[in-house]
């Protein structure tokens, strides 16, 4: 049997890389959709239930390919992946959204998220300038998650106004329909996560890009894009605070459970941080992480001026890092698709 040439393996890899995005995105719709209608049946909190299964819903496809890439070696890409989704999530998806429909923010509203988002940021740039992330931080990452959630439970309680979820309006006729879509969406997740995975691997390697800008740009892109559907679709309904908090609350979830749940399945050692996340990657998360809270707190609104920047100021930085990291003639290590 004849050897595939590299141009046709990295015409496989890209095959595999765009049917692990659609996968991701229809796994995730149908996961979050799924799981607040059998929330919403059981009576919780429709804020909880936004703030929590919406939030993690939409973080699933990160976590599911930190944790594969993780245990694939793959550190760089599970550790990318998390940094540019949540620079994505803010300066694409807020300011792709605000180039729709000016945003107004109510500061009184969103200040714990927001405080807990730049803690999460704190927390992992202290971890990654420490030189890894072990099981004992993740554990400790994933207990303040939880201690948030219920914070946020107990500042909800009583609070029963209606989310309504930019997502498509699914209903299903029995309680054992919904749980077959949610089974369905998460076994998309998992499949999805594992074509993309391999095929930026595979892609990495015959191109010569380390896996760290794959993780920050493609992966990140590709996983950032439910938010970014759903958040233009929210944008023209001019569901602001859904918007921002689910934004927010996405960041906050990415650092904390993905980082959390896929370093006590494997601790994330000092070769999987390379120099270039410790020097500019992690700064890039701090600044666009204060620079929201500057517009949430100062200016209280973003209009599409700022919508703009924010889009540009995202292309500009995607560009920056394939002229960093192949300036700096980074190398990636072998890998075989078998």
């Amino acid at each position: 049997m004849e050897e595939l040439t590299q141009g046709q393996l990295l015409f496989l890899a890209c095959g595999a890389l765009g049917l692990g995005i659609w996968m991701l995105i229809r796994g995730g719709d149908t996961t979050v959709n799924t799981s607040v209608y059998i929330a919403n049946r059981f009576g919780i909190s429709p804020l909880l239930v936004g703030f929590t299964i919406v939030g993690f819903g939409t973080s699933l496809p990160e976590l599911i390919v930190a944790i594969n890439a993780n245990l694939k070696g793959a550190g760089g890409i599970a550790l990318g992946n998390v940094l540019g989704s949540n620079i994505a999530n803010i300066l694409l998806v807020i300011g792709a959204a605000a180039c729709v429909t000016p945003l107004i923010a109510c500061p009184r509203a969103l200040w714990r998220d927001i405080l807990m988002m730049l803690i999460s940021t704190g927390i992992l740039a202290a971890l990654l300038i420490h030189g890894s992330i072990s099981a004992l931080a993740g554990g400790m990452m994933l207990s303040l998650l939880i201690i948030y959630v219920i914070w946020q439970a107990i500042s909800f309680k009583g609070k029963d106004a209606k989310i309504e979820t930019p997502t498509e309006d699914t209903s299903y006729k029995n309680m054992w329909l919904a749980v077959s879509f949610l089974i369905l969406g998460l076994a998309l997740i998992s499949l999805g996560a594992e074509f993309l995975v391999r095929g930026a691997q595979v892609s990495a390697a015959i191109i010569g890009i380390p896996d760290a800008v794959i993780g920050l740009t493609v992966i990140a892109i590709g996983t950032s894009l439910p938010e970014l559907a759903t958040g233009i679709a929210a944008a023209r309904r001019r569901h602001t605070e859904l918007l921002l908090g689910n934004i927010i609350g996405s960041n906050v979830f990415n650092i904390l459970s993905i980082f959390g749940i896929a370093s006590l399945v494997q601790p994330f050692t000092q070769e999987s941080i390379s120099p270039q996340m410790v020097q500019f990657d992690i700064w890039a998360v701090v600044g666009v992480a204060l620079f929201f809270s500057l517009l949430v707190f100062v200016f209280k609104k973003i209009n599409r001026t700022a919508g703009i920047l924010m889009v540009a100021v995202y292309c500009a930085y995607i560009f920056g890092l394939f002229a960093l990291y192949w300036g700096d003639g980074a190398t990636i290590p072998s890998y075989s698709p078998l």
